[in-house]
């Protein structure tokens, strides 16, 4: 590998860690490079074990901030996801897995600018069964084929009208939480080769002081600047891969 795909790789690791303590949908943009620097399907087992560190760092620095119940109603359908985005790595070509990451982002994305302008209904859907479960299943799926379930979460707890600390904390965990079970998963798939590991290990001092520029940057931004910067980032990620 080029020391400039090194230091694409080192920017995403940043990115990754100022993500799960501040700005979720920079991940997007992340997981986006990981995917044109490396092979796609290897891109995915790659970024897994740097989400792992950043998740646990932002599980610990929010603790006290995640809503539980909130929780509760996703899990049940979290599980069938994971199933069906493992099926669907197994089957499809880099190329199509690439452009379908592309697609599913900028989906996401414009959902969550039609929910910028969401009726005063909104919240009430949001809080529906049927509401937690589709996210559940969205979010299994899409962590498991591309690493990209952080829109889907926006999407439900902006629906639920979180504040910044616990839309944080609730993230945090649901995803340390479901990246710990998506391992097995990628182990199966023969995703987590020695050159994979080894190069996760060279990451891995950016992902942490990614969480704590994260954790700095947090404490100033505004609610409205937050959620902007979410949508753009999914965005940008999401074009680029449709491009790329």
């Amino acid at each position: 590998m080029t020391s400039a795909a090194m230091a694409l790789l080192a920017v995403a690791a940043l990115l990754i860690g100022f993500a799960k303590t501040a700005i979720g949908g920079v991940a997007s943009i992340a997981v986006t490079i990981f995917a044109l620097v490396l092979p796609t399907r290897e891109s995915t087992a790659a970024i897994l074990l740097l989400l792992i560190v950043g998740d646990f760092v932002a599980v610990w620095h929010y603790r006290r901030d995640a809503d539980i119940a909130l929780l509760r109603r996703l899990l049940p359908a979290v599980l069938p996801g994971l199933l069906l985005g493992a099926l669907f790595l197994s089957r499809v070509d880099d190329s199509t897995l690439r452009r379908a990451i592309g697609g599913l982002l900028l989906v996401l994305a414009a959902l969550q600018l039609v929910l910028t302008w969401r009726s005063p209904d909104a919240s009430r859907v949001g809080s529906s069964r049927a509401a937690a479960g589709s996210t559940g299943a969205a979010a299994g799926f899409a962590t498991m084929t591309a690493n990209a379930a952080g829109p889907v979460m926006t999407l439900y707890l902006v629906a639920q009208g979180v504040d910044k600390r616990r839309f944080l904390g609730t993230s945090a965990l649901f995803f340390f939480g479901v990246n710990l079970c998506k391992v097995p998963f990628s182990v199966g798939l023969g995703l987590f080769g020695s050159e994979t590991l080894s190069r996760t290990l060279a990451l891995l001092p950016f992902v942490l002081v990614g969480t704590w520029v994260g954790l700095h940057t947090a404490r100033r931004l505004s609610q409205t600047r937050f959620d902007q910067a979410v949508l753009a980032a999914t965005a940008v990620s999401a074009l680029a891969l449709l491009v790329g």
